[in-house]
This record gives C-alpha cells, structure tokens and sequence, in this order.
C-alpha cells in the first residue's frame, strides 16, 4: 500500500491554524512577561515535565536553538505537543499569572515558537557518542554509519560491543517517544508499526486545524535521523510476537486504542455513516473525500467536536451533535466545547439514538429517543434512561458516531503473563513494565486514552526503566 500524498492542498485553506504562530516581536514580549519561577508549576503541571522558565529564558535572550534543545531533552515530540496539548488545564493552567489575576504566559504558542525555528534551520540532534562496553548479552549489530559521524545502532564508529535490541510495538506518540530514548542512549530500536506512514493518531487522527500531518511526520524524520529502524508490519499477522521475542531482547507495546466502539442500533452499517477517526484519517489523507450537507454526530467527547468542527470546515450546512448526557456531564475539554459553538454546531442534550433510518441503502435520519439522568453508573457519571415513547427523528445525510475506542488487546494474547484489567494493560506505573519482564508498555493502551503528551511521559519512562535494567551493558559517554 503506497502511502498517502499529505498535506491535502485544499485543507491548508479549509482549516487554518487553531492558534497562529507567534513572530519574532510578540514572541520575545511574551517569553519577557515571563518571572521565570525557581518551582515553576508550569513545569510540575506538564507530563514530561519540560524545563518552561529555561527554554522561555532561552526565547527572551534569542537563543532559540538553545530554547529548542531544552524542550526535546524532555520531550521528543515537542512539536506536535505545542499544538495540541490542552495547555488551558495543564502548564497555562498552573501559571502564577492567575494569581494576579494577568493573562497566563502563551506558553504553547513559546514552546511552537522555538520548534518552529529548529525545524526551519535544522533537522538533526546533537547526541552524546555512546561507546559501549563488550559484553555478551544481545545482539551483534553493523557497524556505525560514516556518514552520520555519530552512533548508528547503538555501536560507536569503533563498531564494537554487542548490545540488546528492542522493538517498539505501533508507531505512536509512546513508542515514538520510547525509541528515541533508546536511541539517544545508543541502543538499537526498531518501531513496528501497520500503517504507510508512522506517527499514530498524530498523524491520521488528530483534526488538522490543531496538528497537520506533515508536522507529525517531520518529528518521525527527526527520531529516524538518530537511527530508529521503521518497518511496515501487523504484529500478529505478518510478524508474530514469539519471532518478535527471539529477535529483541526487550519490547515496548504502544499500540493505542482500537476501532470506535459500535452504537449497536438498526442501521449503522449504511452508506454515510462513517466512525468519527475514519472521517478525521479520511478527510486529511483523501482529495476527494465529501461531507454531508446535514450532519449528525453522536457523542460528547473532544473527538465529537473535533468531527463536527471539520464537517463545518469541510463544507456541511448544518452540523448537529447529539448527547444523551446533559451539558454539565459532557467530557469534552469546555474550551473545545466553547470553540464548537463559534464554528456553528448545534448541539442537542439528554438524546440517545435508537436507530439510523435509511433511504435507497443511505443514512437519512437518525431516530432518538430522549433520555432523563438516573443514578451514578461505574464511570461516576449519572446514567442516561431513555424515556419510553419520546422519540424523534433528526433528518441527515451523513452520521458520525464518535463514542470512544475499543482496547485493541487481541495480539497479545499470544504473548504469555501480561495481565489486563479492563481491556488495558497493567504496568508499574514508574517504570511501564508489564507482569511480563520482557515487555513494557505505555499510552493509551495503558492509560485507557489521554493526551499525546502523556503517551510521549510514558514512553520515556519505559525506556529509562529498560536502559536500567542489569541485563543491558553499562554505557561509557563521549561527546563528538
């Protein structure tokens, strides 16, 4: 399968940035407004914990290489995360601007700033030598590259040394992340992963006014000029993991979550009706993808608003979202909410659908009935009752359920003594390993789904934890 021509020319008009990018003047006003807090809580507040008064400091003195720098030694995956982290209720959340009642620091807009310079000017790392011991445990790998000057699967240009290798299960923030650990400590990686192009759901699934998917694919450029190896494969399919097992010595699962959960009524299977991160991937990979004129999404979530803000983009003249739940109880970040209701879309509270009614084989309504709130189900959340003999129809002529995503656990059940709770993966939180010492594991596959930024802490953990580990050969770092 040949991969996917991106960006869709047309998408570049229809969705302009969500926050534009600063320019010189504005960035260093703002990076000055900044008081550069010893315990900064911005810091705490970021999953990654990024040093934000030091690369702030670095903007304001025009060090913006430097700036850079300090953003990727927490955080690989910088670039995409100052795009598309929910920094309303993390780093700009905790600013000590609210307690003097100023505007927090635009610490997203600083952090895309400095991101935006390095990947304008440069496209390579400066990483440590790693020059490792001879040991006996591993694998024997080839010798350095020349003509990077620096480690090239895990060996220095000396090529000596024998060292574990380990695979990254999907190719994903997490495993990103997590490959790019390894490899900056000299070990070889190898990211596994289903799709033409890698970068997971910040390539195919995220809307493209917040991330666009050329964006993401410069951050996997940059984590395979440090050596990662990128190979096009179903685990479970055309690989096993038991050859997985006999190739790596460790191996890190980043799999995310699965396909959209199923509304389970009459009618989904129809022509127009299309889950919400199909319509999303759909959108940003095909030219001639069409919306509907009248749109119906179903769900509360800040993918449902990320499908209905696109399907007004994309040309819809009526974009509804429906939620069986009332305002008070929806999940979306009220930000997303606030921002929906600019773009157009109506929304309709304590709805659940009961049927997509269809006409020569296509959606053409959806039947709901309405629903009051009873008693507090397992997720805390007072349940949605329908109640009997309320229905009504709402005319359509697409539907996009965006109900949350299944576990996608079926591979490893192949994969003896890793334990599951709830479809997830149980880990040691600080360190990602599995009930099975040789796998590790991080993401939404273990988190149940959060943000980009918290797959990319995960990952990072996993990798510092495997690098710890006895079984791997003690490094000596040089610097080139």
């Amino acid at each position: 399968m040949s991969p996917p021509a991106l960006p869709v020319p047309l998408n570049l008009e229809r969705f302009p940035e969500l926050h534009p990018a600063l320019d010189s003047q504005s960035a260093i006003a703002e990076a000055n407004r900044c008081l550069f807090c010893f315990d900064a809580p911005c810091a705490a507040a970021c999953p990654t914990h990024i040093d934000v008064p030091r690369f702030i400091k670095k903007i304001s003195t025009g060090n913006l290489r430097g700036s850079a720098l300090t953003i990727f030694d927490a955080n690989i995956l910088g670039l995409s995360c100052s795009r598309v982290c929910p920094v309303d209720v993390l780093c700009e959340g905790s600013c000590v601007m609210h307690g003097y009642n100023k505007k927090p620091i635009e610490i997203g807009r600083l952090q895309r700033y400095a991101m935006d310079h390095f990947y304008a000017n440069t496209r390579a790392l400066p990483v440590p030598i790693s020059e490792p011991r001879p040991s006996e445990v591993g694998q024997a790998v080839p010798p350095a590259s020349p003509a990077s000057g620096r480690f090239f699967h895990g060996l220095s240009a000396s090529g000596s040394g024998l060292l574990p290798r380990i695979a990254c299960i999907g190719g994903g923030p997490a495993s990103l992340s997590c490959a790019a650990e390894l490899r900056r400590h000299g070990y070889p990686v190898t990211v596994f992963d289903n799709r033409p192009l890698p970068g997971g759901l910040n390539t195919y699934g995220v809307a493209e006014y917040k991330l666009r998917p050329s964006d993401s694919l410069r951050e996997v450029d940059l984590i395979r000029s440090l050596g990662v190896e990128f190979r096009q494969a179903e685990i479970g399919d055309t690989v096993q993991l038991e050859d997985l097992e006999k190739e790596f010595s460790f191996v890190f699962v980043g799999v995310g979550l699965g396909a959209m959960e199923r509304l389970g009524i009459p009618g989904e299977h129809l022509r127009g009706v299309i889950d919400a991160l199909r319509f999303i991937e759909r959108y940003k990979t095909s030219p001639d993808f069409a919306v509907g004129r009248r749109v119906v999404v179903i769900g509360g979530g800040n993918t449902a608003i990320d499908a209905a803000n696109a399907s007004k983009r994309l040309g819809a003249e009526e974009v509804h979202i429906f939620y069986r739940r009332s305002e008070k109880e929806m999940p979306a970040f009220s930000f997303e909410y606030d921002r929906s209701k600019v773009e157009g879309v109506r929304f309709h509270w304590l709805a659940q659908p009961v049927e997509i009614m269809g006409q020569d084989g296509r959606a053409a309504a959806v039947k709901f009935a309405e629903t009051r709130l009873g008693l507090p189900d397992l997720s805390g959340r007072r349940k949605a009752e329908a109640v009997e003999g309320s229905y009504f129809e709402c005319a359509c002529d697409m539907v996009i359920p965006a109900l949350g995503q299944s576990r996608f656990m079926g591979m490893l059940s192949a994969a003896r003594g890793i334990e599951l709770k709830g479809g997830s993966i149980v880990v040691d939180r600080p360190t990602g390993r599995t009930t099975n010492p040789k796998y590790y594991a991080g993401g939404d596959c273990v988190n149940g789904g959060r943000e980009v930024v918290d797959a990319v802490a995960d990952g990072k953990r996993a990798a510092l934890a495997i690098v710890a580990q006895p079984s791997f050969p003690p490094m000596e770092a040089t610097h080139g």
